[in-house]
């Protein structure tokens, strides 16, 4: 499949990974080619309502987290590495979709067997590797200090909590883009994984996280919060980590708070009394971290459409912080370079109007046309945080992904 897709200027590959998780619905789906797109300069969600609401098909793209700077009036200090629009949507001319046992194609040239045999005869897909040197961009000293800035906001009042990101980067990489993701689902699968191209920008991404579910007149969100260390060499230390993460006061704290905001963010668009948390603090295991998800639904008002939705809810709380508002200020002030499309989301809409998107974490970013390669990796800060502790979190959930550059 891999292999198939390089001849597309533009694709979204969304990849399940076998996971068998509440909400589930197709193992693999695959957006190839564009019929339709929007503008490159429409980069606004009223733009976007437009589009998909004339399009009764099979939709794919992304939000960037940039877009923050249009719904809170927010600027970032700095250039836009891995160039996504703020967002961009678009009808593929080929969709393939692989469930358990059948692979479903469709496309507008109605060449399904000759589409099916194209996949299958290409050869597997070889890994690339090449030395890349990555760097940090802020230090260890940095990062605390900023930590230790971020406390003193908390003290007071600012905001509550906020999620910090510690950018990890390459200049004049070279890398093949189908193999490093092809090494990354190896690394570390993942439910909400995706690999995403536009034009010369490219996503590898390994995510555990669902941002947004539509389903009728049903949403469901499932932020995660709280990561604890997997140690598969020694099960006793393994199961006793997994524990900890469910019992630690701070990753609850973190989590509920979370819980309130996407609560309160759904809301805006649901039918009064229909919101409500359908688990909290749950606890899942992943190739490389525990995780802690909790997931929250409502019943959506009449006629809401999906950018309502987006305007009600992104960026998503797990990735800002609360109050919304002020963290993404205090982001914009403190982080070190741009997020783009890390924090935001990919994902598809059907042509029944319901849609599902994950949240970009855990992912390589990279611009082919100059080499930028950007992996950024963040943590959620709370008074009661400890920055050395979060440093080596940020280090976790970077692992990944440096192992999927360096194959060998």
């Amino acid at each position: 499949m891999l292999n198939y897709l390089k001849q597309f200027s533009i694709f979204c590959f969304l990849d399940n990974h076998e996971y068998n998780l509440p909400w589930h619905s197709t193992e693999c789906l695959c957006g190839a080619g564009v019929k339709q797109r929007m503008n490159p300069g429409d980069q606004d969600l009223n733009t976007a309502e437009k589009f998909i609401e004339a399009e009764n098909d099979w939709i794919f793209g992304h939000l960037s987290y940039d877009l923050s700077e249009d719904l809170f009036h927010v600027s970032g200090n700095f250039p836009l590495r891995v160039q996504f629009p703020g967002l961009f949507f678009f009808v593929p001319e080929i969709l393939i979709r692989l469930d358990s046992h059948q692979i479903t194609i469709g496309s507008f040239n109605e060449d399904h067997e000759a589409i099916f045999n194209q996949i299958k005869n290409f050869p597997k897909l070889s890994l690339v590797s090449k030395q890349v040197n990555v760097e940090q961009r802020m230090s260890k000293e940095e990062y605390v200090a900023a930590i230790e800035f971020l406390r003193q906001h908390i003290v007071r009042g600012d905001c509550y909590e906020i999620n910090y990101c510690l950018e990890f980067f390459a200049e004049n990489a070279e890398i093949d883009p189908f193999s490093v993701y092809h090494q990354l689902g190896l690394v570390s699968p993942n439910p909400f994984s995706g690999f995403y191209r536009y034009d010369d920008q490219y996503l590898m991404c390994a995510s555990p996280e669902r941002y947004l579910r539509k389903e009728r007149n049903k949403i469901i969100s499932q932020p995660i919060k709280g990561t604890a260390p997997r140690d598969k060499s020694n099960q006793l230390k393994d199961i006793k980590s997994k524990q900890a993460l469910r019992d630690s006061a701070k990753d609850r704290s973190e989590n509920v708070m979370v819980v309130d905001l996407v609560r309160n963010d759904f809301a805006k668009v649901c039918e009064e009394g229909t919101v409500k948390v359908d688990e909290l603090f749950g606890v899942y295991s992943f190739p490389q971290v525990h995780q802690m998800i909790s997931t929250i639904s409502g019943q959506l008002i009449q006629e809401t459409s999906i950018t309502d939705i987006f305007k009600a809810s992104f960026p998503m709380g797990s990735m800002t912080g609360a109050p919304k508002k002020r963290v993404i200020e205090l982001i914009a002030a403190y982080e070190k370079s741009r997020r783009g499309l890390f924090s935001g989301a990919i994902g598809y809409i059907s042509p029944e109007k319901d849609a599902d998107f994950n949240v970009v974490i855990r992912s390589l970013l990279y611009n082919a046309a100059d080499g930028y390669l950007s992996l950024p990796a963040g943590s959620g800060i709370t008074f009661y945080s400890d920055a050395e502790l979060e440093y080596r979190e940020c280090l976790l959930k970077a692992e990944a992904m440096l192992k999927a550059l360096a194959p060998a």
